[in-house]
């Protein structure tokens, strides 16, 4: 495993006064010990104990031949894998589940009535797993530079007046021609009374006139990821659709303006938010401020109004206010913010200015 995130794995379990975790989600087994294991339907634990008896519980189906910082324990599709599990729990104490266990395995440990007692220990890693340490900020930022590098390429192609559905399809030959691994999540494109659809669901739709073009896209990239929204315009904009534009660009500006070490989620949620109610939109801006982003596209960690955890070094999170206007217009701008030790960086650096595409 990588030593200085399970010693601070570890550190947060002794603070929280438990001794013993089972690590299940895939993403946070990747992030201890380097390594992609996609079970499937066929149970993988990695089980953690505040004494050092670290296990990974695996199908024989899933070779790893890797030495991973923990000892392999294999069992096959024949075998009850909780019965074997259980033969290495401290049945003395609490036992730490983390949110993505199947349901079915949970309740098969439950039954047996062995454990004393069950904790939510989610946040043991994944808390960590907010902060970035520079080798994941060094990987997120390259992930971000082939973002702002695709978002170019892009709108370039908008000229072609190509269907929503027909520009992601471009956008994947895009993010493959430049190096990246892919998407990060299924891009949202949306022309005209679409873009005021939050979380469009990409269409054939074609562009007119005076559309604006919402394009929230995302790359992975080392199995890190990317995520930046731009909006432009198509031949024209209104006087209506520009005022609402350079509000949102404003309001995008101020809650960057927010981040610092100290400060809190809610801050940036409310610095946001504040400027649009008051240019007189609040209605139409229907989510919150962002989201943290890291492995997942969505880690835990949001950008919301009840939100009051302190920013510290190492987070990196989006900063996207939108306003939506059905029917009518839609705009979102999205950046991804590092909190540093004095401040922040952003790490898009596509122009965000207001284009109008001929």
């Amino acid at each position: 495993m990588k030593t200085l995130r399970l010693e601070k794995v570890l550190k947060s379990m002794e603070e929280s006064k438990l001794s013993q975790i089972l690590v299940t989600d895939p993403v946070s087994i990747f992030y201890l010990t380097g390594k992609w294991i996609h079970p499937g339907e066929r149970m993988l634990v990695l089980y953690i104990n505040i004494q050092g008896n670290h296990k990974l519980f695996i199908n024989e189906l899933f070779p790893v031949e890797e030495e991973l910082g923990a000892e392999k324990i294999w069992f096959n599709d024949t075998d009850n894998p909780i019965d074997i599990l259980i033969n290495y729990l401290d049945k003395d104490h609490a036992l730490g589940i983390d949110k993505n266990w199947p349901a079915h395995f949970l309740i098969s440990l439950m039954d047996k009535k062995v454990i004393p007692q069950f904790i939510n220990g989610s946040f043991i890693v994944d808390d960590l797993r907010m902060m970035k340490d520079q080798e994941e900020i060094e990987l997120m930022k390259e992930a971000s530079r082939l973002n702002d590098e695709a978002m170019g390429k892009l709108i370039n192609e908008i000229s072609n007046a190509h269907s929503e559905l027909d520009m992601i399809a471009r956008l994947d030959k895009i993010y493959k021609n430049i190096g990246a691994d892919g998407f990060s999540f299924t891009p949202i494109i949306g022309y005209g009374a679409n873009a005021a659809d939050p979380h469009h669901n990409s269409d054939h739709t074609k562009l007119k006139r005076g559309d604006s073009i919402v394009l929230d896209i995302g790359c992975l990239k080392n199995s890190y990821c990317s995520d930046m929204t731009r909006t432009v315009f198509y031949k024209e904009v209104s006087p209506k659709a520009k005022e609402v534009y350079q509000v949102v660009l404003e309001a995008n500006k101020r809650g960057i303006e927010t981040v610092k070490p100290g400060a809190k989620f809610c801050d940036i949620d409310r610095a946001t938010r504040n400027y649009i109610e008051e240019a007189g939109y609040g209605k139409y801006f229907t989510h919150r401020t962002g989201h943290s982003i890291g492995i997942e596209v969505h880690d835990k960690g949001d950008v919301s109004s009840t939100n009051t955890e302190v920013l510290k070094p190492g987070m990196i999170f989006s900063i996207e206010p939108g306003i939506y206007i059905p029917g009518e217009v839609g705009v979102r701008i999205e950046d991804l913010v590092l909190v540093t030790e004095d401040g922040y960086e952003v790490l898009n650096h596509f122009n965000k200015e207001l284009q109008v595409i001929e």
